[in-house]
């Protein structure tokens, strides 16, 4: 295929380039550059785009798939005015953050979504609205040929985020003393961005159509830990907490700094980590083992530092605070 991926620099959008030249694609990505180089082999078109002229240089020839990952309403609408008519399949990665609820465990593509966003660019706090917003403008221009495939959370080596569980293994390997491994039986959800990528492909070679929830399979939380237990060697004791204690002492639940990764207490968000998955799975969707994943994060983990700083999990410190008061 001649690809065509608007990104591409970036974490997802690099691995389907990185996949799609080992399948023997031409792919060019369209990108500022500032996330960093595309992957060996892809050709880098260099555009702001915010500007008119952003597309410029892709109007000389039609392309067999385009891939489409922005949240920004504007980019969206501007790439498919300009190229909607010279693609034979479209691809918008969006995002479970769509939809307008979370407590349904087992909920699927049918449930209610946000309200699309107003304008052209929005704030971080309409991400959800605002991939709402770009479902809307792909499904009115390539809807015939389009795929939406709402991402959950996304894992695997690369995850600069920390959300995917490097604050499991990364720390668990620093040290041997205990941990805290709260909550069984609370769903975590995550779809490694290799197996992502590769599925993303396929239903382009395929020019398939349709709207899936691209969700991993749902692990307890306690099993997630125990495997991240496991890759990382951890001998030591675990504690038990209670999740209103964690709250109280200020620790966040799945994101952020000094947060808990995979951890998502409140039930108003019990199905966020525990959606259906079957439509995607039924278009060919396959998860490589949880066990797997985790040795190929904490591996990457290892070659970025395991002493950096992330922007989720505990740091060491703040765990052995907290285990300190919880011994108190």
């Amino acid at each position: 295929m001649d690809l065509l991926i608007l990104g591409g620099t970036a974490w997802l959008g690099r691995e389907i380039t990185r996949q799609a030249l080992e399948r023997g694609h031409e792919v060019t990505c369209l990108a500022r550059g500032e996330s960093g180089a595309v992957a060996p082999g892809a050709r880098l078109v260099a555009a702001d785009r915010k500007q008119e002229s952003a597309y410029d240089e892709l109007l000389d020839r039609d392309w067999d798939a385009v891939m489409e990952v922005s949240w920004q309403p504007g980019f969206v609408r501007g790439a498919l005015a300009a190229l909607a008519g010279r693609a034979r399949h479209w691809t918008y990665v969006s995002s479970i953050s769509a939809y307008a609820d979370h407590g349904t465990v087992g909920a699927d593509e049918s449930a209610a979504l946000l309200a699309p966003a107003d304008g052209p660019y929005v704030e971080r706090e309409e991400y959800g609205e605002a991939k709402v917003a770009c479902e809307a403008a792909s499904l009115a221009a390539v809807g015939d040929r389009l795929v939406i495939a709402r991402a959950g959370l996304i894992a695997g080596p690369g995850d600069h985020s920390g959300r995917s569980g490097t604050g499991w293994p990364a720390p668990l390997a620093r040290w041997t003393s205990r941990c805290s491994s709260p909550f069984p039986g609370l769903p975590t959800q995550a779809v490694d961005v290799r197996d992502l990528a590769d599925w993303l492909l396929d239903l382009a070679e395929k020019r398939s159509a349709g709207t899936f929830d691209a969700v991993g399979p749902v692990v307890p939380f306690d099993e997630w830990v125990d495997l991240s237990r496991r890759v990382a060697g951890h001998t030591g004791p675990v504690a038990s907490v209670e999740a209103q204690w964690l709250l109280d002492q200020g620790v966040g639940p799945f994101m952020g700094p000094e947060s808990m990764a995979m951890w998502m207490p409140d039930p108003l968000w019990a199905g966020f980590c525990a959606r259906s998955g079957a439509a995607a799975r039924a278009a060919g969707l396959q998860h490589r083992p949880r066990v797997e994943m985790l040795e190929d994060l904490l591996r990457w983990e290892r070659a970025e530092g395991l002493d950096r700083t992330r922007r989720a999990g505990l740091s060491t410190a703040r765990e052995r605070e907290l285990l300190t008061a919880l011994d108190g």
